[in-house]
């Protein structure tokens, strides 16, 4: 029986949450995590800076040998050379092991480099240290990876003398080259890739380097002299280490606290499984700890609370379900919205109890909503970006991580009601930078007309404030570069000197008039437009009548994608279907399962938009057969299409006089509500 040594992926899955040693690899419990290993690291470029981190030192071997003791007998063996470079270097002792990304050994002295592709600012990230001169939580993570590597080469090899160091996406460099990103293209192998590095790529290929070599030797003695959290002690780093391996090794369940940090758990499954199906960890450790029934699981949990900070210390004093929470609790009186609408107290007060000023099925402040529509100019202008931030840029003088706006879709309503999808841009040839021709394109389709342009949230706006600062300090502008800038400035908002400026035509966030006029408990509280659109879909008879039959796609309501009409409205035995469900899902040979498991895996700010991002990097990087990538494209057309459309399906129901609940229409109530 192969020995279950504690890898540094299981070690961090035990700073998280030491029970969590027992459910990974376990077949019989649900793992949300299984299965987005590939496009999450796709999308955030971790396998392109990987390889391009390895290009950079040439002569390098790779550990490509099958099975732990294979892997860590060859590196034993390379590690008997005076001077040598490995790549995926395999470090095992004491029932601990480690691949080291990038190892080099000079004489009697090893640097552990661990690469990451996270951006690292010299003038902001420094020593990763906060003003109170401690490790700053959002590198801590990095940091610990590379103590039990470093922990783990000790043990091994204790005649050696030790460095480590992160190596990073370097924001303040310019690459010198064109074309570098497309060096580093990738090939899907089962769950996982390869990167197969274009011949050629030497260090003039490279150019001025993009990562930055950065030693943390001091935070990692300061990790191996701390404590760490194993459940229901604290012990040093080192016992730690030996305590979390004997008991994966034993398959032995460590106690832990639920608290907060249990809304992200990857053992979960939405509700307490039946008998035969994956088993969660989330409800066996709540049970466990509370003496929950599946009945008590039914009423929700604080977990579920829109926004709440506090969920932990609630946790901690036994309010566990929202129902059993005060007004004080969420720091909040009981007066009605005034005239700006909700407050976030409100929302999290309306789903924790599933009252609001009224009454009926939901919320909806018709005097602020008409308020706001006042201000409106028409024809009405609806817009979505999708966009990325590619670790390695496409041309000379970019830097790594700078936003690539590659798509957006543009709905147009007119003030008799008529809509129509007026436009749309796609560019996702490989090794294209399609940010100029993306401003051009935006700017052509709003140009015509002064009429009011909405966005849902904020990225719309932070992205062309992005792009205009990239016009503004591009040392070799485009000629149309002047006429650009006043185009952005002229429908965005923007902070300059400490002083917000915002343009006549600023684009309106319709995401915060549902934040302020609009409560349905199916969304949770949230106001994204994922959650808003079923919402409405369930509540809006308005959205019924035009919907419910196959007008959209006809020459009605102009579609530039969809062959044939079709209902966006469709009621089953289950309920309003949502209208994201009734598209296909843009990857023939993912789930969409899969895909929202990449868009968990992703930072909060990017999980709205995390399938577009990982089929942008599929076209940018794989190797796609021609009928594979129309294919893509065609899906990516489809899914902007539906964000634009469902914003103005928003405007459609906000507005409509029968904005009601039909007696037809069943309304889906989270728990808790």
């Amino acid at each position: 029986m192969a020995p279950r040594y504690l890898t540094k992926s299981r070690f961090k899955l035990a700073l998280e949450c030491p029970t969590k040693l027992y459910y990974t690899g376990n077949p019989e419990y649900a793992d949300n995590a299984a299965d987005n290993s590939f496009l999450a690291a796709l999308a955030e470029g971790g396998y392109q800076v990987g390889a391009l981190a390895c290009a950079m030192f040439p002569g390098g071997i790779e550990i490509d040998d099958v099975g732990h003791a294979a892997q860590i007998e060859r590196t034993r063996m390379l590690l008997q050379e005076e001077d040598v470079t490995i790549f995926e270097a395999a470090l095992g002792a004491e029932g601990l092991f480690v691949r080291v990304d990038i190892l080099r050994k000079t004489g009697n002295q090893i640097e552990i480099i661990e690469v990451k592709a996270k951006s690292f600012n010299p003038a902001v990230d420094a020593d990763f240290r906060n003003t109170r001169g401690l490790l700053r939580p959002d590198w801590l993570p990095y940091l610990q990876d590379v103590a039990f590597q470093f922990h783990v080469a000790t043990l091994a090899f204790p005649q050696f003398e030790f460095r480590s160091a992160l190596m990073l996406a370097d924001k303040s460099a310019t690459t010198t080259v064109n074309g570098l990103n497309q060096r580093f293209q990738v090939q899907r192998q089962g769950r996982g890739l390869r990167v197969n590095v274009a011949p050629g790529t030497d260090a003039t290929a490279l150019g001025a380097p993009i990562l930055v070599r950065v030693a943390v030797d001091d935070a990692v003695a300061e990790l191996h002299a701390s404590t760490v959290d194993v459940g229901v002690t604290q012990l040093p780093f080192a016992d730690a280490a030996q305590y979390f391996a004997t008991a994966y090794r034993e398959e032995r369940r460590l106690p832990s606290a639920p608290g907060s940090r249990c809304a992200d758990c990857q053992f979960s499954t939405a509700t307490p499984p039946a008998e035969g199906q994956p088993r969660s960890g989330f409800h066996e450790c709540w049970s466990a700890a509370f003496g929950w029934t599946a009945a008590d699981f039914a009423d929700g949990t604080v977990l579920d609370l829109w926004n709440l900070r506090r969920k932990g210390e609630l946790i901690a004093r036994g309010v566990l379900k929202p129902k059993s929470i005060t007004l004080e609790d969420l720091g909040h009186d009981d007066e009605e919205p005034g005239a700006l609408g909700m407050t976030p107290r409100h929302r999290q007060w309306y789903q924790c109890h599933g009252g609001w000023p009224g009454g009926g099925d939901f919320y909806l402040a018709a005097d602020g909503m008409r308020a706001a529509k006042r201000e409106w100019r028409y024809p009405l202008h609806f817009i979505d970006f999708e966009t990325c931030a590619v670790a390695i840029p496409f041309e000379r003088g970019r830097r790594p991580y700078e936003t690539i706006a590659f798509q957006f879709s543009h709905h147009v309503m007119h003030e008799d009601g008529r809509v129509e999808h007026r436009s749309q841009f796609l560019e996702a040839t490989p090794g294209v930078d399609p940010c100029m021709p993306f401003l051009r394109a935006l700017r052509q389709a709003l140009s015509g007309d002064s009429g009011t342009v909405f966005r849902w949230a904020t990225h719309e706006n932070t992205v062309l404030n992005q792009l205009r600062r990239r016009l503004l300090s591009d040392p070799d502008p485009a000629q149309d570069a002047a006429d650009l800038i006043a185009f952005i400035e002229s429908i965005t908002t923007r902070n300059e000197d400490g002083f917000q400026i915002t343009a006549p035509r600023s684009m309106v966030d319709l995401c915060k008039l549902a934040e302020r006029y609009f409560f349905h408990p199916a969304t949770k509280g949230s106001s994204s437009l994922k959650k808003v659109l079923p919402a409405l879909m369930r509540s809006s008879g308005v959205l019924r009548d035009i919907y419910g039959q196959p007008t959209y796609g006809s020459p009605a309501m102009r579609s530039l994608n969809l062959t044939q009409p079709m209902c966006w409205w469709i009621e089953t035995e289950a309920g309003v279907c949502d209208p994201y469900d009734l598209l296909p899902p843009v990857f023939d040979d993912m789930s969409r399962d899969e895909m929202n498991a990449v868009a968990h895996s992703l930072p909060p700010e990017l999980q709205e938009g995390g399938a577009a991002m990982s089929a942008y990097a599929r076209l940018q990087f794989e190797q796609l057969e021609p009928a594979h990538r129309s294919a893509i494209e065609r899906a990516l057309l489809r899914y902007c299409e539906l964000d634009t459309l469902a914003m103005v399906m928003a405007v459609q129901a906000w507005s409509g006089q029968n904005f009601q609940t039909p007696a037809s229409l069943p309304i889906v109530r989270p728990h808790g509500a």
